[in-house]
């Protein structure tokens, strides 16, 4: 247990009221972690926040976050540190994806909005809470991307474009602070059933195309997921930065 062991660390999980995000936030606080649950909606958060607390006493406070606003990114970081004096991990969850076609229909405002939210948002928050991190000469960043960001797409150019900025933008923070202990990967799922991904499994032909290639041929739950964030977070992410962990059941390597 000692190799996963988050006592005492602090995460920031933006995104974290469903979903992989949510899975995310539970099984931190399961390895001992304090948890910033944050999504847009107060209530929301509230609700996580406190099933957290009720399994682990004191684990989790929810703070609502607009990932697009700069200020309210910032004001997630403080809320933080003003009550644990610290962040150790932070997990960039939250992403959009507006638009859901061919590239040549995409609306210059959705594109602006895929961009910023998948990318400059996640930009903002590491730098946010980096310098801290500096300082102590320890910390970790997990951005979720997608295996999108290794592949083509017909329908979700514009998302699988921001993913795989999010790949470089990892590699480039590793490089760039890995001389002071802090380690920057992403997390590239495959398919997993959650809201967001709705569209491509909720209807039984797409969800069927979707997993028939893969050698585990099914979708992926939440949960699968977040095991690999507790990992990244812990000692036994200790030596790992800059990479990509693919987790898709398969799909990418058929």
């Amino acid at each position: 247990m000692s190799l996963f062991d988050l006592t005492g660390k602090v995460a920031i999980v933006t995104g974290s009221t469903r979903g992989i995000g949510e899975a995310i936030v539970h099984r931190m606080a399961e390895h001992g972690a304090k948890v910033v649950v944050s999504s847009r909606k107060a209530d929301s958060c509230d609700k996580v926040a406190a099933e957290i607390n009720a399994k682990h006493a004191d684990s989790a406070i929810a703070v609502p976050c607009n990932i697009s606003d700069k200020d309210d990114l910032q004001r997630l970081v403080d809320t933080t540190m003003k009550k644990w004096g610290r962040v150790d991990s932070l997990v960039c969850n939250a992403a959009v994806n507006p638009y859901f076609g061919p590239s040549k229909d995409l609306p210059d405002d959705a594109f602006d909005k895929i961009m910023g939210a998948n990318i400059k948002s996640n930009h903002w928050l590491a730098h946010m809470v980096l310098p801290q991190m500096v300082e102590r000469k320890d910390g970790s960043i997990t951005i979720i991307s997608s295996i999108g960001g290794l592949r083509g797409s017909p329908i979700l150019g514009a998302y699988c474009v921001s993913k795989a900025a999010d790949m470089q933008l990892a590699r480039n923070l590793a490089v760039e602070f890995g001389p002071s202990n802090i380690r920057v990967n992403c997390i590239a799922p495959g398919l997993i059933k959650t809201y967001f991904a709705k569209a491509l499994w909720d209807n039984p032909d797409i969800l069927e195309r979707s997993t028939s290639g893969a050698p585990l041929k099914r979708i992926g739950m939440p949960d699968e997921i977040a095991g690999a964030a507790v990992f990244l977070a812990s000692p036994a992410g200790a030596f790992m930065t800059g990479q990509t962990m693919v987790i898709d059941g398969g799909a990418t390597a058929a």
